[in-house]
């Protein structure tokens, strides 16, 4: 079995033949990185939760795929200018994602946070399971390429789901997998259309990855064959 503790990047290890751990200590102020591509209303509730003191951490570098949208703004009212890194920059993926590695690094970030960021990049081996991102849904439904935005709330209607909800993940080289943190479910309601359930997703947003920031945060994490559990949990 291989169990993983997780938290800061501040890493010592011990191993042995059946298990590896990686432990790593308590961080009282999160370094975050933010990663988007529209918007930037989670980076924005994120800030929101620094601010009244629900999230010990600050925002120490933002990066955007794309120049024209309003999490740009957002991230300037916040104080901070945003990196941009367009995919189109770059002649392929390795090297897209290498400048966004080496963003992240310049600003000593412990966590990474996708926050509506819709751009596949390899994510290294020293930000594994150090990248967290979420969905408007409950994965392992409705996820995959192709599935954000209204996308997935017109499939969820379509499909006649009586809920729906939100997952935070791990984010590893695919689409929409790696180990689920924190999900939070709310009802589909007659007459819902895409904008009315999303506006009730988003309202599960924005407890759900603050949530999952405090358990990083307060090192209660641990990955075990390729699922998160969480320390102090009731069974």
């Amino acid at each position: 079995m291989t169990d993983i503790l997780l938290s800061s990047g501040r890493i010592s290890k011990s191993w042995n033949i059946s298990t590896v751990i990686i432990m790593m200590k308590k961080v009282d102020n999160l370094r975050l990185g933010i990663l988007l591509s529209g918007g930037g209303r989670t980076m924005v509730n994120i800030a929101e939760c620094i601010e009244r003191g629900e999230i010990e951490a600050n925002i120490a570098v933002v990066i955007s795929s794309r120049g024209a949208v309003a999490g740009v703004k957002r991230a300037q009212n916040l104080g901070i200018e945003p990196h941009i890194v367009r995919t189109k920059d770059y002649p392929d993926v390795e090297t897209f994602s290498a400048r966004i590695g080496d963003l992240l690094d310049q600003a000593e970030a412990d966590l990474v946070l996708q926050c509506g960021w819709l751009c596949l990049w390899r994510i290294p081996p020293r930000y594994e399971n150090r990248v967290m991102n979420i969905h408007p849904a409950l994965l392992p439904s409705f996820g995959g390429k192709g599935m954000w935005g209204h996308h997935i709330h017109e499939a969820v209607l379509k499909r006649g789901c009586k809920i729906s909800g939100c997952t935070v993940h791990f984010a590893n080289n695919e689409y929409d997998a790696g180990p689920i943190i924190v999900q939070r479910c709310c009802a589909v309601q007659e007459g819902d259309d895409a904008d009315t359930l999303a506006a009730r997703v988003f309202e599960q947003e924005c407890l759900a990855y603050p949530q999952a920031i405090r358990l990083y945060a307060q090192n209660r994490l641990r990955i075990r064959n390729g699922c998160a559990h969480i320390l102090g949990d009731s069974p």
